[in-house]
Parts: C-alpha cells; sequence; structure tokens
C-alpha cells in the first residue's frame, strides 16, 4: 500500500526553497482545524488544542487504513494568525494573536469519517478540547510565500519586508490570514535549523 504524503505531493507548497519573497497560487486543500486566541507559548488552550488535533488526526489515519484501504502519511502542523491589528505580528505582541491551527486532509477523507474518528478518538483519550475540532475547506490562491529557517520570534523582519516593502513593489494587498506551516520535528532540532513556511494570501491592488 503506497502512502500520500502532502508533503510530496504538494512539494512546492510544503519544501520551497525561496528565502525570499515569491508569488504562488495555492490550491484547495481541505484539513481539520480548531481555533483559538492568545500566546501559543503559554496559552493551555493552545496546548490542548494541538493535542485534540494530533488526536484526531492520527485516528483518521488508521481509521482510513483500516476501512478504506487508504494509507497516509499525517500531515505538519500548520496554523492561521490574525488580529485586529496586523503589527502585533511584527512587534510579536503575542496576546493579541488569534489562531487556526490545522493539518491537512487528503482528499478523500470525507466528513463523515472525521465526525466518527472525533468521537472514537474522544472515548479513548477523553479530552474535551477534541469537540472543537471541525473539517476547514481552504482556498489562498494566489499567495506571497517564503521559507523562514530560524527561530520563530526572528520571523518579524521577514513579516515586515513583507508589509513594508514587497506588496507595494509588486502591487499587491493582503486578502487572508497569515499561514504558516511547520516543517520537521522542532523538539529535536535546534531553533537555529527551525524551518517555517511563510504565506500571505494576496491579490492585486
Amino acid at each position: 500500500m503506497s502512502r500520500y504524503d502532502v508533503k510530496r505531493e504538494l512539494r512546492r507548497f510544503y519544501g520551497p526553497k525561496n528565502t525570499g519573497w515569491e508569488v504562488v497560487d495555492v490550491p484547495s486543500q481541505q484539513f481539520i482545524a480548531v481555533d483559538g486566541s492568545g500566546d501559543p507559548n503559554t496559552s493551555a488552550d493552545y496546548a490542548r488544542a494541538v493535542e485534540a488535533l494530533y488526536a484526531v488526526a492520527y485516528t483518521i489515519k488508521f481509521t482510513s487504513k483500516r476501512e478504506l484501504d487508504r494509507d497516509f502519511v499525517v500531515g505538519p502542523l500548520e496554523g492561521l494568525w490574525w488580529s485586529d491589528r496586523p503589527e502585533v505580528f511584527v512587534a510579536r505582541v503575542k496576546d493579541d494573536w488569534n489562531w487556526r491551527m490545522l493539518i491537512s486532509q487528503p482528499g478523500w477523507i470525507g466528513e463523515d469519517l472525521i465526525e466518527d474518528a472525533k468521537a472514537a478518538a474522544l472515548a479513548k483519550k477523553g479530552l474535551p478540547a477534541i469537540g472543537n475540532v471541525r473539517r476547514e475547506v481552504l482556498h489562498e490562491g494566489t499567495s506571497a510565500q517564503v521559507l523562514h529557517v530560524g527561530p520563530y520570534d526572528d520571523e518579524g523582519p521577514v513579516l515586515a519586508e513583507l508589509h513594508d516593502v514587497y506588496l507595494a513593489a509588486n502591487g499587491l494587498r493582503m486578502t487572508g490570514h497569515h499561514h504558516e506551516i511547520y516543517l520537521g520535528d522542532h523538539r529535536r532540532a535546534e531553533p537555529s535549523k527551525w524551518r517555517t513556511v511563510l504565506r500571505q494570501p494576496v491579490s492585486k491592488g
């Protein structure tokens, strides 16, 4: 049985090499998602949300393999981030951040399977936050994207370049939430080697 791997199938969006901003056309994808707000480094809600998301993701994987004979690699953690004041991301004022954490799902995974997996994961793990996990379809389309290598808190200058230089120079405006994809296992790597895809949906204007 071959395993679907979103990082391989959508390599341009999950394995970019460019460390300067470039425009890409991102296809529609489905995810499981959970929302919240506050500093991800200190928020108990954030930790519970991510734990619930992974519990459901792995239950979906094993259910798909068992019932549909279709296996896949659980995708990396992703996040949409937004605020009424975009400058809080450059300044890293994390208490003012809103977030939607995501894990990509193959196209053959239906909503019924997701709901069944949620019920099974809740029965097994007993995590109340599983109830907040839902299916999300995201079609970002035209987006500015870059690979950031290094600690999360070093993203500020990269985002400032996007907001203050790149958008105006290319006649673009932001149209959606800031998107991050966390590649690799950051628990095992030095912060200087962390790899994060930064993405911002844009349009002409």
